[in-house]
């Protein structure tokens, strides 16, 4: 998921930009509004209001004009009327500075669990990998057509791994997101978790393991069907 950081100050940037990729983020950061507002679609803003070009505020009000992005207004303007001001003008979500970053991913994941559930709006709740198709809404997984039963870990783990496609994440930010933020023993059930999926999609999917590392999931292309052979008489 990628997240477009809009922050004048290098420090809280790069603190993000060290933190957040732990939890499976990619983060673009821009230090103005006008970066903001011409930098590419992102997955959602975490966007400060005190900007060295224009105000935060009117920044959040032109990208919720041309989009339904979710927008978190991260700033240390904490009264009540900025608040208000700010979720009024479309923000989904206000956290006041300072903050640890643990409590800011708990405010995406809900922002985006919301976006998930809305009506038409936000991303797509059912998305397809190749022969697998995740319905997030239902919470439910098919494999060409034919629903898989997965255990709630291991539908949690394909989709946190379905939404870092083709990127290699790190057991300890796979065990914070699917499991507990505050897990400190052995990773070894994410490797049993691991192990079942791919057995129940086989060729479907392929989680590759990077040894001390993490995992990647990719898409194996599917093999062309040979020809078949006319029947000798």
């Amino acid at each position: 998921m990628h997240i477009l950081l809009v922050e004048d100050d290098p420090t809280v940037a790069q603190s993000l930009q060290l933190g957040l990729p732990r939890y499976g983020y990619a983060v673009d950061w821009v230090p103005t509004g006008s970066a903001a507002l011409t930098a590419s679609a992102p997955d959602m803003v975490l966007l400060d209001l005190g900007l060295p070009d224009m105000d935060g505020l009117d920044v959040c009000r032109e990208l919720r004009s041309r989009s339904d992005v979710p927008l978190i207004v991260i700033s240390g303007r904490g009264s009540e009327t900025e608040k208000v001001v700010g979720l009024e003008l479309g923000a989904d979500d206000y956290l006041v500075k300072p903050f640890l970053v643990r409590e800011l991913v708990a405010r995406m994941r809900a922002v985006q669990r919301r976006h998930l559930g809305g009506s038409g709006t936000g991303p797509n709740p059912r998305e397809t990998y190749g022969r697998v198709t995740v319905d997030q809404r239902a919470h439910r997984v098919f494999l060409d057509g034919a629903e898989v039963p997965l255990r709630p870990k291991e539908y949690a783990l394909l989709v946190f791994l379905t939404g870092r496609l083709e990127a290699l994440v790190t057991r300890e930010a796979i065990m914070t997101a699917v499991w507990d933020s505050n897990w400190f023993g052995p990773t070894k059930t994410l490797d049993t978790h691991v192990a079942a999926l791919r057995h129940k999609f086989d060729d479907a999917l392929f989680i590759e393991c990077v040894r001390g590392v993490g995992f990647r999931l990719v898409l194996r292309a599917p093999q062309p069907t040979s020809p078949a052979h006319p029947a000798q008489r």
